[in-house]
């Protein structure tokens, strides 16, 4: 139904928008006049008013719209990896001027820097995007219990084979043959590795779970449904939550804000817009930071390069981005960066658990 709806809704789309387009002066109906690949239309093709410059005053759309190859790639390029003028203003201020950035865009300077929910998608992807290039994902082949049991098994049946054989291979040989001491070595060798072999097999095949104690849930139907996904697929379910941390991964703003309101119970002129705007550029520069440093990791950088990056570079970047959005003075942004420390690590507890209830469904 929610397939056929969609269907429904782009065709009404489509009607609309060439009905808007046969909207124009000149020519047959239909077609607009076409001066070097633009629209020379007198009348915007989006509504119908008369334009009396480069932009419909009735509905904001560009006039002179084109209609070429060039145009169209570089609407491609720009809406996929955002490469425009105002990007290259915004990423140098996220990375070295965060508080400045924030303040500017909270107090109304919106059409010169990248918006923080267009910069948080666009990093978000690119993470994700990098990490599944240079290998940083969840393994997908993980063996269970019982999986891990059979292999045991297995290993301790060829073992076994391969010492009897080797046993009766040395019990067929003269002591004075000259190859006697190496058969007999190898033997000790395999009756060894046999012996713990047969101790782990005692531990793992032998031996029931938790002595005896099988847990089969805890009462709660879907919970109970949840560990019965992750005890037999494993590697599906941790595929699901990174699946999952980059689709919800815009939760983590809606869980920060309560807690940054905390941080400034008692300065009531800020509010709520202004912490959505700094946890969203702030997430947005952690975002491109784990971008760098895996990269330098999959390049072999030494420990200590990607090192200082993860311990020093993101709490001094919430430092200066607490002084310069909310105007603090350094004692006030150091206690409440410590204070936001804490509350990080709950935020993301509280990720983590909202990813596994929806990993259940």
């Amino acid at each position: 139904m929610s397939d056929f709806g969609e269907a429904l809704g782009t065709a009404v789309e489509g009607g609309l928008f060439s009905k808007a387009v046969s909207r124009k002066e000149g020519g047959s109906p239909g077609e607009p006049v076409l001066d070097k690949g633009h629209f020379a239309e007198g009348s915007c093709l989006n509504c119908g008013t008369q334009l009396i410059g480069a932009h419909c005053h009735e509905c904001g759309q560009k006039a002179h719209l084109h209609r070429t190859m060039g145009a169209f790639m570089h609407d491609l390029l720009h809406g996929a990896l955002h490469f425009e003028g105002k990007t290259w203003k915004t990423l140098p201020m996220l990375f070295f001027k965060p508080g400045e950035l924030t303040r500017r865009y909270v107090e109304g300077e919106r059409a010169r820097f990248v918006s923080p929910m267009a910069l948080f998608l666009f990093s978000i992807f690119l993470m994700f995007a990098v990490f599944q290039a240079v290998g940083l994902s969840t393994p997908t082949e993980i063996h269970t219990s019982d999986a891990l049991k059979a292999d045991l098994e297995h290993v301790y049946t060829e073992a076994k084979t391969k010492t009897a054989e080797q046993r009766e291979r040395v019990a067929k040989m003269a002591p004075d043959n000259e190859r006697y001491a190496d058969a007999k070595a190898r033997l000790d060798k395999y009756e060894e590795e046999l012996a713990d072999l047969e101790k782990a097999r005692s531990l793992v095949v032998d031996t029931k779970v938790a002595s005896g104690v099988k847990v089969n849930g805890i009462g709660v139907p879907w919970i109970d449904k949840g560990l019965e996904k992750w005890k037999s697929n494993p590697g599906l379910m941790l595929y699901k939550l990174q699946s999952n941390s980059y689709k919800f991964s815009w939760l983590l703003i809606p869980l920060s804000i309560p807690f940054m309101s905390l941080l400034f119970l008692w300065r009531r002129k800020y509010r709520a817009y202004d912490h959505a705007i700094f946890v969203t550029y702030s997430i947005a520069f952690m975002s491109l930071l784990f971008i760098i440093i895996s990269v330098l990791v999959k390049m072999g950088a030494p420990e200590w390069t990607w090192g200082i990056l993860v311990g020093f570079v993101p709490p001094l970047h919430i430092y200066k981005q607490l002084r310069g959005a909310y105007g603090l003075s350094r004692f006030s942004a150091f206690w409440r960066l410590c204070v936001l420390s804490i509350f990080v690590m709950i935020v993301l507890s509280l990720f983590l658990q909202l990813l596994l209830v929806i990993g259940v469904f």
